[in-house]
């Protein structure tokens, strides 16, 4: 309910801009013809029923590059390498996923207003419109000579067309006898106007928005300029057709002196409008001049600019289209319950637990994705919803290993997405490799038979800030030079010696950040991932530096070690060494300080059971 009511905040404040941008025009245009303007205030009224996030979304489903397996993009800046026997890189941390939060009642009690001023609305133009409905049924049928049907009613309305699809002019009876002909045959000619330019269903249009919006002002703003600048555009043609100005002034004056005016924006009368400068304005022949090429060009621009800037804002951020995703699994079981015992370990590349299977679930291989242990270690219980989505969407979102990536925050859905445990045994056509398989094929998989739907925010969430200790910073510049890693592609097989490199790695029961020609932003970045809390730069300093430090692990205890290969000892595990914050202080002449910083979170938009296999 929060994340619509923020889409609604974000619709009305973008509406009310366009509005505004609509009533400069419209200044611009006063010297021009009323229907022109009318057309622009139409234009800000259809806005509020078309959201900006409709045609972002619009653009963001064009297909507009395709991207080649070798050239797909990774989530990373510094090569991660792993120097202990642990089979994976150390960026693989528990962050805590966030719960539903706790229910804010504002968002409902907004909603019952709403519902209440909307059915107020309505419930009121519909008492009106049936009032009018029934004069035109209880009138009788005139004998004019115009196009559409007129009947004459004992209700006092002034003139009208009633209806949009089959419009009906109506008449107040008499009036005939009240106007001179000169005068009758003005006003009905204004009344053609209104149908010739379907002014009854453009006024429901905007008491669409008016239902919708009735809260905000300026939908009532709006309809009272639309409601002048038609009658005025009206006016303009009328008295174009006629030679004496003054009979055509004088029956409307008459008119608004004896009837009451149309009860509703959608049925178009006489009325409306400031009657005294539009009287003015018949007499003296004051009509609008049409528009040059210079007003249409702005016009023209305006339009398309309001179009293709939202379509463009998709458009660029519209996530590539990896020529891989489009892969699936062939064959894939999923069923509920997964035993906590060993499986076979697969050969894979995929990380900790990448290749295993499960009580009764074939180990993982090419081709082949087995799932009932964990699939990355420490990003929570890789066999539930909420431990497969990182895996998916980040470690291996591209297909292939991002060897330092940030685990993002998981929020939203039902409380089984973090506590069911699924056994996932897939098939892939040919000899898919683990980490396609555990990126976007597991991405289609988890969408197909979970009907999963995400978004992606950025939140202010605490971090720490790497700022300069008292006594000034014992950085040690980085001298010579290194190989930087292009990380547009997959990492190659057999790394250079002379590789620039910031890993973070195991030496139990320690930690160990080791880097090589890094700048202070991506140390601060392999930092987050031992503390799992984003860590930002702060301190000013610029250059290229190395870093070797060894600290301690606090809070959530290391994973069990895999076994060593065989014939290899098992190694000795290090004295306990400082905490970090200790450890970068004394060692880097740095200091990690409480702060707050952005952090992307995956919301959960939508998640069901599995469908049957």
């Amino acid at each position: 309910m929060t994340l619509v009511l923020s889409a609604v905040l974000n619709h009305l404040w973008q509406s009310t801009v366009f509005a505004g941008v609509a009533w400069l025009l419209t200044l611009a245009l006063r010297k021009n013809r009323a229907r022109v303007r009318h057309g622009v205030w139409l234009a800000a009224s259809v806005k509020f029923l078309v959201p900006f996030s409709l045609l972002i979304a619009l653009g963001g489903q064009v297909e507009w590059r395709k991207v080649p397996p070798s050239e797909q993009y990774v989530i990373a800046t510094t090569a991660g390498r792993v120097s202990e026997p642990f089979a994976g890189p150390m960026n693989q941390f528990v962050i805590p996923s966030l719960g539903p939060s706790k229910r804010n009642p504002l968002p409902t009690i907004l909603l019952g207003v709403w519902v209440i001023g909307f059915i107020g609305v309505g419930f009121a133009w519909l008492i009106r419109w049936r009032r009018i409905r029934a004069a035109v049924h209880a009138g009788s049928l005139m004998e004019l000579d115009i196009p559409i049907r007129a009947v004459s009613s004992q209700a006092r309305l002034e003139p009208g067309v009633f209806g949009i699809l089959r419009p009906v002019l109506l008449l107040p009876e008499g009036i005939e006898e009240k106007l001179t002909p000169e005068q009758l045959a003005a006003v009905i000619e204004h009344e053609l106007c209104h149908v010739r330019h379907r002014d009854n269903l453009t006024a429901a249009v905007h008491m669409s928005v008016e239902a919708l919006f009735w809260f905000h002002p300026l939908v009532w703003l709006i309809e009272k300029r639309m409601v002048e600048e038609r009658e005025r555009a009206c006016d303009e043609e009328v008295v174009r057709g006629v030679e004496d100005s003054r009979a055509y002034a004088e029956g409307i004056l008459n008119v608004c002196k004896l009837y009451v005016g149309s009860p509703l924006a959608c049925v178009s009368g006489v009325g409306g409008a400031n009657l005294r400068r539009r009287l003015e304005a018949i007499v003296s022949r004051k009509l609008g001049i049409k528009l040059d090429m210079t007003r249409k060009t702005v016009l023209a621009a305006a339009g398309v600019i309001a179009v293709a800037l939202p379509l463009g804002i998709g458009l660029v951020n519209a996530p590539f289209v990896h020529a891989q995703t489009t892969q699936k699994f062939e064959v894939a079981s999923i069923r509920l319950g997964c035993g906590d015992g060993g499986g076979g370990r697969g050969g894979g590349k995929g990380g900790p637990g990448g290749g295993r299977g499960g009580p009764g679930v074939p180990p993982s291989s090419p081709g082949r994705l087995s799932v009932c242990q964990p699939l990355v270690v420490d990003v929570g219980d890789g066999r539930t919803i909420a431990g497969l989505i990182p895996v998916a969407y980040g470690r291996f979102a591209n297909g292939h290993s991002n060897p330092l990536w940030e685990v993002p925050l998981i929020e939203g859905g039902p409380s089984w997405v973090r506590t069911d445990r699924y056994a996932i045994n897939a098939r892939a056509a040919g000899d898919a490799s683990e980490e396609l398989m555990q990126g976007p094929m597991l991405q289609a998989l988890l969408e197909d038979r979970f009907q999963l739907k995400m978004h992606r925010e950025t939140r202010q969430v605490p971090a720490y800030d790497l700022v300069v200790a008292r006594g000034g910073p014992k950085l040690k510049p980085f001298r010579g030079s290194c190989f930087v890693l292009d990380w547009s592609k997959p990492l190659p097989s057999d790394l250079p010696e002379n590789a620039c490199s910031s890993m973070l790695t195991i030496r139990r029961p320690n930690y160990l950040i080791r880097v090589q020609g890094a700048a202070l932003d991506q140390i601060a970045f392999v930092m987050s991932l031992a503390l799992q809390r984003p860590v930002f730069d702060k301190t000013g300093v610029t250059g290229l530096y190395n870093v070797d430090i060894e600290f301690g692990r606090e809070g959530t205890p290391l994973p069990p070690p895999p076994p060593p290969p065989p014939g290899r000892p098992v190694p000795e595990p290090a004295e306990p060494g400082p905490s970090i914050f200790t450890a970068v202080q004394e060692q880097l002449g740095l200091k990690l300080q409480e702060g707050k910083g952005p952090r992307e979170v995956l919301v959960i938009d939508h998640v069901e059971r599995p469908s049957e296999n």
